[in-house]
């Protein structure tokens, strides 16, 4: 199967990098290992459709080429609800503090309809052809025709004029054998590369009444105790289905998930109360287990490490293979704001040479 260009992964970057490049007429694919899109954009649908983003959320002014972005697919945002009382639980033996959060503090926002909204928009414009899911990568392959042979799982191959990789790099170097090698030096930064999201718990409670706001509560805490380390008030922009949605510390990735609710709902109902309890659906999702995303590490790897990194703005066998994904962006790693300059800068690479 050939095309000019084949992208690997089908997060923001990729798509977003895909939608750039089709109005310029060039044949391409995108190859995503899940068997859905969006990478670390994952919004689902709990009980009576309330929409809980699983990865990426908000966003700010200051996030300047992402709103452009929204803007230019007529996609709206929304404040996030942070009026009332914020809860601050300093330790286990005290009472949690109670603080009125400033109304003159900057407004972070959210997509209207959910972050996948972004992403289905992306999507949109590609044709079924074009759009690869279910197939994982597992070997890239260069001659000197500058021509690259990628290889899938099930022996699948693609060639290629051009392989842009928007995998964290991380991950892109452990799960995907290249010949001839990477450079070392590409390979002894991406194994410290840190990826955005690998550590995080995200987790969500759906209710029938946005109880929290009804006892002058924000839905925002700060814990030191937890399970809960942060917790937003998460309710639909039309305000009509109400959620709870935050973080939980990440070493309780080593129990089940029943325990991890059991100790969530405990903590809730010592914050706000009984009613906590009324629960539609608890949903989370361990971003560890994730291996499309993570992958084990044997040393610690500071958050935000090597993000940015002057070698991912680099090309690579003869300019024809890019390393891209926020993780790679000078500017806002690690955020989707780094995901959309990652996406700009690759594609103002291309442009010229196609």
């Amino acid at each position: 199967m050939k095309t000019d260009i084949l992208i690997i992964g089908a997060g923001l970057t990729g798509l977003l990098l895909t939608h750039k490049l089709k109005k310029k007429g060039v044949s391409l694919k995108v190859i995503e290992a899940r068997n859905r899109i969006g990478g670390r954009i994952h919004t689902i649908n709990s009980q009576q459709q309330t929409p809980i983003e699983m990865g990426a959320t908000w966003l700010g002014k200051q996030h300047k080429e992402l709103m452009h972005t929204l803007e230019d697919l007529d996609i709206s945002v929304f404040e996030q609800y942070m009026k009332g009382i914020a809860l601050f639980e300093p330790l286990s033996t005290a009472p949690p503090q109670q603080i009125e959060l400033p109304s003159n503090q900057e407004a972070s926002y959210r997509i209207q309809g959910g972050t996948s909204t972004l992403i289905d928009t992306l999507a949109n414009s590609l044709e079924s052809n074009e759009l690869i899911l279910n197939k994982k990568i597992v070997s890239i392959s260069y001659n000197k025709q500058n021509q690259f042979t990628v290889r899938s799982d099930n022996h699948e191959e693609f060639e290629s004029k051009y392989v842009i990789s928007t995998l964290p790099p991380f991950l892109l170097i452990n799960s995907i054998q290249f010949d001839p090698q990477l450079p070392e030096s590409v390979n002894a930064i991406a194994s410290k590369t840190h990826t955005w999201m690998e550590d995080s718990i995200k987790f969500g409670v759906s209710y029938q009444n946005p109880f929290w706001k009804e006892m002058n509560y924000s839905g925002t805490i700060f814990s030191n105790v937890g399970p809960i380390t942060e917790l937003y008030d998460h309710s639909s922009y039309e305000n009509d289905k109400y959620a709870l949605k935050g973080f939980l510390q990440s070493g309780l990735y080593l129990l089940p998930k029943e325990k991890r609710k059991e100790k969530v709902l405990l903590q809730l109902e010592k914050l706000f109360g009984k009613v906590a309890k009324n629960y539609l659906a608890y949903e989370e999702l361990l971003w560890t287990n994730e291996i499309y995303t993570s992958y084990p590490k044997e040393q610690y790897i500071l958050p935000h490490q090597n993000n940015g990194h002057q070698i991912y703005q680099n090309g690579f066998f003869d300019d024809h293979f890019y390393i891209a994904g926020t993780e790679t962006s000078p500017l806002y790693g690690g955020y989707m704001e780094g995901a959309v300059l990652s996406a700009n800068f690759i594609y103002q690479k291309l442009k010229y040479i196609l």
